[in-house]
């Protein structure tokens, strides 16, 4: 585990727990429609995570409920976001498809549960959000059980080429009203134990990944 990768992770200044809770109360009433073009890579996330009725799964940076629909019958869902505006949708959707969900306004980056409490996590469209990318994957690590599995679908920079310039160019904007452009998944996992199980193109030819983790 390279501690040290933490700082080699780039954040926007901006970037803060109480600007992400007031841009996104702003964006809260319009998610849906700017996210719910990610349903179908949401959909294959689902099934390659494979839940089992009475397993236990949380879904950290929830926003407004996005991946409820793909939960199996009989997994215990918990769900985190910063922002109470995106939580209060998560709530009324999950009353709509009669899924029971423990709800909380909690920071991913330093999760309010024992060790050890998950099967299953899920970070869809967290990871260019939060902070500090690493610190949230440490938590995850920490709350899920050994040989639990890690859903992430994000946007990554790629390894070379015009589109890593552009990305990088675009993030001192996109950081500030969305979320940060300029992020690279490898130094994030190796501060952590996760191991990459299964990774394929999501959404943006490419752009974004969908990629599944296993803790050890």
């Amino acid at each position: 585990m390279n501690k040290g990768a933490q700082e080699s992770v780039p954040r926007h200044p901006c970037n803060t727990v109480r600007w992400n809770r007031w841009r996104y109360t702003l964006w809260a009433p319009t998610y849906d429609a700017v996210a719910g073009g990610f349903n179908g890579a949401r959909r294959r996330a689902f099934e390659l995570l494979a839940l089992n009725p009475g397993e236990r799964l949380l879904v950290a940076g929830a926003g407004t409920g996005l991946d409820l629909p793909y939960v199996p019958a009989g997994v215990e869902v918990s769900a985190v976001d910063v922002t109470p505006a995106m939580l209060k949708r998560l709530e009324a959707k999950a009353a709509e498809l009669g899924i029971r969900v423990d709800a909380r306004v909690m920071d991913a980056q330093a999760l309010e549960y024992p060790d050890a409490s998950f099967d299953a996590v899920v970070l869809h469209l967290i990871l260019a959000v939060v902070p500090d990318p690493v610190r949230c994957l440490r938590e995850v690590e920490r709350v899920l059980k050994n040989g639990g599995r890690v859903s992430v679908m994000d946007k990554f920079l790629p390894p070379a080429g015009w589109g890593r310039l552009l990305l990088r160019l675009a993030n001192p904007i996109m950081g500030l009203v969305a979320s940060e452009t300029n992020r690279e998944l490898g130094p994030m996992l190796s501060a952590t134990r996760f191991t990459v199980v299964h990774e394929e193109p999501a959404v943006g030819r490419g752009w974004f990944r969908l990629v599944m983790l296993r803790k050890p």
